[in-house]
């Protein structure tokens, strides 16, 4: 779940992704076009959530501005997991049908909470893995996408804890130019290390060194 924080970006820096957030959502959606609607129930990565679940959230964070997200959070006196939920469950809509539609109109949206586009980014491809490995999708993703994801998450923890869950660890990417931190080793694919950083336990099985036991332990249940 994201808790976001009022955060300033430079324009030139954030405008560049947009594409590349558009991509990323084009592909989810092409990936559950063909979806038998039982496999919508499916429980995603997130605990809780049914991969449906999850794809609404993502149409609520591409469709809610700084004002509307304030407002929320007001309505939710500042209890962000509350505010999820009720964006989420306005976005979830009658059918697996709808849910995907909703969602497909979202694809080129640059409306975004406060937050700096990088994240929206990291929340497009972290959220899409939530739903594509339990449903057994896998994506080839661009290595300079999920370099550009890796470096953000391992300086920062804006969205989710990242930064404070791989300190004191050294991260090395064995596919892509990806290297962060010092300490005990830790390495695999980039989307391995990017998924882990971000706490999902499910894909630290594919790494390896020193610390993938430690950054294993730090990672929630997935």
């Amino acid at each position: 779940m994201t808790h976001p924080e009022p955060t300033t970006e430079p324009r030139r820096q954030g405008a560049g992704l947009w594409p590349t957030v558009r991509a990323e959502r084009a592909a989810l959606a092409a990936d559950l076009a063909e979806l038998a609607d039982e496999r919508w129930a499916t429980p995603s990565l997130c605990a809780g959530l049914s991969v449906r679940e999850v794809l609404a959230h993502l149409t609520a964070g591409a469709s809610l501005d700084t004002v509307r997200w304030m407002a929320g959070v007001i309505r939710c006196r500042f209890d962000f997991d509350r505010q999820v939920a009720m964006r989420l469950a306005e976005e979830l809509g009658a059918t697996p049908a709808e849910t995907l539609e909703r969602f497909r109109r979202v694809v080129a949206s640059t409306t975004k909470p406060p937050l700096p586009v990088v994240a929206m980014l990291g929340e497009t491809v972290v959220h899409g893995e939530d739903i594509r490995r339990p449903l057994g999708i896998r994506r080839a993703y661009p290595v300079d996408v999920l370099t550009r994801l890796a470096e953000y998450y391992q300086g920062s923890d804006l969205v989710v804890l990242a930064k404070g869950r791989v300190r004191g660890l050294r991260l090395v990417a064995d596919d892509g130019p990806f290297t962060a931190g010092s300490g005990p080793l830790v390495s695999g694919t980039t989307l391995a290390l990017v998924m882990a950083m971000t706490g999902r336990a499910a894909y630290c099985a594919e790494l390896r060194g020193d610390g993938a036991e430690l950054l294993r332990g730090r990672c929630v249940p997935g």
